[in-house]
């Protein structure tokens, strides 16, 4: 709360009153608590920015993280010839949990999409790994219960169009580390595969699924 409330004066109100209107082309910012992306539609306005954004920080005794602070070509994938039927790997970036990249849709055109960053899931899944491994010796039924809803958690926010089957990986990577942990409660194995699939029937993870979807979206 602080920190959107002292950037709103700090970045907001300044990139919407002062930096705007001095710009050649169009542009516009999108920010979270201390994470923010700004884009621009001409090169020559985002380095006039990019040179005067630190001084801006530093007027308030703020500074800009060293290696998320950077400029990165974002246009819509082109071959050297101009066209964009055959491109070079666009560039990709991350912000708030998700990284942003060009694909195509169904029929052909170019358009953003998100997956979830590569070094979040691996941490979600460590997080996890380790819960189990404290929680292994407690009933099924609480572990079931806990496990339920750290996925529904990750669902609501991870469960968007486009990110499917990232969502999918993670459920099943959930399972085999549950699995695990409950084969290791005792010196003898616990939890073979064949005991395993019948506690999954009563036991059941919720299914991963799309919690915010493009097409259900009303503007």
């Amino acid at each position: 709360m602080l920190s959107n409330i002292y950037l709103h004066e700090v970045l907001d109100t300044w990139f919407a009153d002062v930096v705007k209107p001095r710009l050649k082309g169009q542009a516009f910012m999108i920010r979270f608590a201390d994470d923010a992306v700004l884009v621009f539609s001409c090169e020559k306005d985002a380095l006039r920015v990019m040179e005067v954004l630190p001084k801006r920080f530093g007027k308030y005794g703020l500074t800009l993280h060293p290696e998320k602070t950077q400029l990165i070509d974002f246009n819509r994938p082109k071959t050297k010839d101009g066209s964009t039927e055959d491109p070079t790997k666009p560039a990709t970036f991350n912000f708030l949990g998700f990284t942003h990249f060009w694909g195509r849709s169904r029929k052909g055109r170019w358009y953003i999409r998100r997956r979830t960053e590569k070094s979040l899931y691996s941490r979600a899944l460590k997080e996890v790994d380790g819960w189990c491994k404290r929680n292994r010796h407690r009933s099924l039924k609480e572990q079931h219960k806990d496990l339920t809803k750290k996925l529904m958690g990750h669902y609501s926010y991870y469960g968007i169009t486009g990110n499917a089957i990232w969502i999918v990986r993670f459920r099943n990577q959930v399972e085999r580390i549950w699995r695990k942990w409950l084969n290791r409660r005792s010196r003898s194995p616990d939890m073979p595969w064949e005991r395993f699939q019948r506690l999954k029937i009563r036991f059941a993870l919720p299914y991963a699924r799309v919690v915010h979807s493009y097409c259900t979206a009303k503007l």
